[in-house]
C-alpha cells in the first residue's frame, strides 16, 4: 500500500473571492496545483489538481447552460461562485465541477485529474484496488470516485466541511502547463476546439 504524500504546511482553504472572478479560463488554469479535498463518511482524502477544463456558460456550446438552459440539474450552475456542481455522466460516472463567477452567470470548471496526496488507502478501497496505478485519479470519473464525491454533494459550498480546495503553495513551473481542446464534447462543434483544457506535471 503506497504511503500518503508528505503534506507541506497546512493549506489555506480558497475563499469565495477566488471563485468569483469573471474569467473562467483563468480560474481553470489557476486551479492547477491546488488541492481538492473531501470528507465523506468521516474519511478525508486529498489530491493535487493536475487537469482542468473551463466551461463558459451561455455562449459555450459545450456548457450545460448553453443559451441560458436552466433545468433542475443545471440550476446550480447559476449559483454564486464557490459552489459544487456534480453530475452523472452516462449514468455511471460522477463528475465534479467548480461553479465560478457571480449569481446568474453559469461558468464552471471540471476537475479532470489529480495526484493522490492524502487518504490513498481510502481511494483504493473505493475503487476496489489493492495497488495504486495511474488510473486511480486520472479522468474526472475516477477522481470523483476515489474521493467519494457523488451527486449528493451538488450545491455544497466549497468553503464548507464536505468538499473544498486548498492552496498549499505548491511550485508549478509555467513551462509544465499545457493547454488544448476539451475532451469528449464533439457535440459542441467548433466550441470543442477551444483551448480550455489545462494540464500540468505534478508540482513539488
Amino acid at each position: 500500500m503506497p504511503p500518503d504524500r508528505p503534506l507541506p504546511a497546512k493549506g489555506r482553504i480558497l475563499s469565495k473571492t477566488f471563485y468569483s472572478g469573471d474569467d473562467v479560463v483563468a480560474i481553470s488554469r489557476a486551479l492547477l496545483g491546488k488541492v481538492l479535498c473531501s470528507k465523506v463518511d468521516g474519511k478525508t482524502t486529498k489530491a493535487i489538481i493536475t487537469e482542468t477544463e473551463a466551461y463558459a456558460g451561455v455562449d459555450d456550446k459545450a456548457s450545460h447552460a448553453y443559451r441560458g438552459r436552466r433545468t433542475n440539474r443545471t440550476e446550480i450552475l447559476y449559483a454564486q461562485g464557490g459552489t459544487a456542481y456534480v453530475y452523472l455522466c452516462y449514468g455511471i460516472h460522477h463528475l465534479f465541477n467548480v461553479v465560478t463567477n457571480k449569481v446568474d452567470v453559469p461558468h464552471a470548471v471540471l476537475i479532470r485529474a489529480g495526484s493522490p496526496m492524502m487518504g490513498v488507502e481510502q481511494m483504493l478501497q473505493r475503487h476496489g484496488k489493492n495497488k495504486a496505478d495511474k488510473k486511480l485519479t486520472a479522468g474526472p470519473g475516477s477522481l470523483a470516485k476515489a474521493m467519494g464525491i457523488t451527486t449528493k454533494l451538488t450545491g455544497a459550498s466549497l468553503v464548507g466541511r464536505d468538499v473544498w480546495i486548498e492552496d498549499h503553495a505548491l511550485d508549478i513551473d509555467d513551462t509544465s502547463i499545457r493547454s488544448g481542446p476539451r475532451i469528449g464534447i464533439d457535440y459542441a462543434e467548433e466550441d470543442a476546439a477551444r483551448p480550455y483544457r489545462f494540464v500540468c506535471d505534478v508540482p513539488t
